[in-house]
């Protein structure tokens, strides 16, 4: 299981936050309750107070390439 640090975030096509990992992959990062409680996505100060925490990368895991903006 691959953990990488979220190093940035930017908002996809639906303005859905997605975390930057270190690796170079994408993972989106939503406040969806009651399925995923990530209130800290809702505002700058919570994002950026999540910087350098690490998400497990299903993509580092299969080996896939790096993702583009």
């Amino acid at each position: 299981m691959a953990e990488q640090p979220m190093v940035a975030y930017h908002t996809d096509d639906e303005n859905h936050w997605v975390a930057e990992l270190a690796c170079g992959h994408f993972q989106h990062v939503r406040h969806d309750p009651p399925m995923v409680t990530r209130p800290w996505v809702l505002t700058e100060d919570g994002r950026n107070s999540m910087l350098g925490y690490k998400l497990n990368c299903k993509k580092c895991d299969r080996n896939e390439p790096k993702d583009q903006k």
